[in-house]
């Protein structure tokens, strides 16, 4: 809703941007898809490594661990 206030104000301000704006704002979603499909590459590759380190301490502290008296 923010946004569209802002484009609002722009278009009322400077109509010629507010409507390049609008006609180039599809173009760059399109150029900056493939850095958030990275992005999300990352961080599931890092969440798994995270998983993957923390799970001998998440063993370890698990609540039905046998323990020996």
């Amino acid at each position: 809703m923010v946004a569209f206030l802002l484009w609002c104000l722009l278009f009322v301000v400077c109509w010629p941007l507010a409507l390049l704006a609008l006609i180039a704002y599809p173009f760059v979603w399109l150029l900056l898809l493939p850095f958030r499909l990275v992005g999300i590459a990352v961080h599931g590759a890092l969440a798994l490594i995270w998983a993957v380190v923390m799970l001998p301490a998440r063993l370890l502290s698990a609540p039905f661990r046998l323990s020996r008296v």
